[in-house]
């Protein structure tokens, strides 16, 4: 059952965040790398070991326990053999969230910085219920913040305290800083084997991206989602007040020429960013203010998922 958003449409609400947990239960998050945590999970990792998979059996070396001894093949062959097994290990997932000041906007239900927070907190009640650890790495206009991977409830509720800080309108700065500068944080200080999940609107997408973004797939999972407003799709004809807080204006899009133009625009910052993401094999999710953060967010894993079996 869809829950009721009764907030403002403007500040993220921690008890609205909160009660999305129970719809995440069911959303699977999905995994093509290997996991390389240091804490015991639910996915392979990369490392052999004791674990649950049996694995290959190989020659007896000084040191391994003897309760492994593959007593069929040792008999067969004449030699002492062990078995080893694939461990498992949990996985960090990683929330990157650009906070620039064109998040702070909206036309339609809530801001997109409303729709970013609740979609990240999806994630890590979806994370957390998997078992895996999760961290996020926030990002504005020359400051970020980061909250290393934890586990359980306490490290959703973590995140969601940082989320509901962090998106507070009241401490929006203005200045755009470029999106690669977070991916390249990012990329250093991230565990091999991770999933991370980067969401922004990509308005401050740069050409570094490309570069840093291919150095983070390398060993990671990476899925980009990007929130959108109706009206950066396409503007009505007329003439409307527009503001920025401090300054007000008058947009004139009576003339055909000139939404034409802004649609034209609109496709190109559609298009760019999901081709850059498609490009290093990394998933892609689009949400409009509009939509339902879990029913999307359902929804694209399920494709992603699929795509991974």
């Amino acid at each position: 059952m869809k829950s009721e958003f009764r907030g403002d449409g403007i500040h993220l609400d921690a008890t609205e965040l909160i009660a999305l947990r129970p719809r995440c239960n069911a959303l699977c998050l999905p995994m093509h790398s290997p996991a390389a945590s240091a804490l015991a999970g639910a996915y392979r990792s990369r490392f052999r070991g004791r674990g649950v998979d049996f694995l290959e059996s190989r020659n007896y070396q000084p040191g391994d326990d003897i309760r492994n001894m593959d007593w069929r093949v040792t008999a067969r062959t004449g030699r002492p053999h062990t078995k080893i097994f694939q461990e498992e290990r949990e996985r960090p997932v990683l929330v990157v969230l650009d906070a620039g000041p064109s998040l702070f906007f909206g036309t339609r239900r809530r801001l997109k910085s409303v729709a970013a927070g609740m979609m990240a907190a999806s994630v890590a009640w979806t994370a957390v219920r998997r078992g895996d650890r999760i961290g996020a790495f926030l990002f504005a206009s020359g400051e970020h913040r980061e909250l290393r991977p934890a586990g359980g409830r306490r490290g959703a509720m973590r995140v969601i305290q940082s989320l509901v800080e962090w998106l507070d309108p009241e401490r929006a700065k203005p200045g755009e800083a470029p999106l690669s500068a977070a991916l390249e944080r990012v990329r250093h200080a991230v565990r091999p084997g991770s999933l991370v999940i980067v969401i922004s609107d990509f308005f401050n997408l740069d050409e570094a991206c490309n570069r840093h973004l291919s150095r983070l797939r390398q060993h990671n999972d990476v899925i980009g989602c990007q929130v959108i407003d109706p009206a950066e799709e396409s503007l009505p004809a007329g003439r409307f007040p527009i503001t920025d807080g401090t300054q007000s204006s008058l947009l004139d899009t009576t003339r055909a020429s000139a939404r034409e133009r802004f649609s034209m625009m609109s496709r190109h910052h559609a298009i760019d960013p999901q081709r850059l993401f498609l490009k290093h094999q990394c998933g892609w999710v689009v949400m409009r203010t509009t939509d339902d953060p879990v029913d999307v967010l359902g929804r694209e894993l399920r494709i992603l998922v699929g795509r991974a079996a």
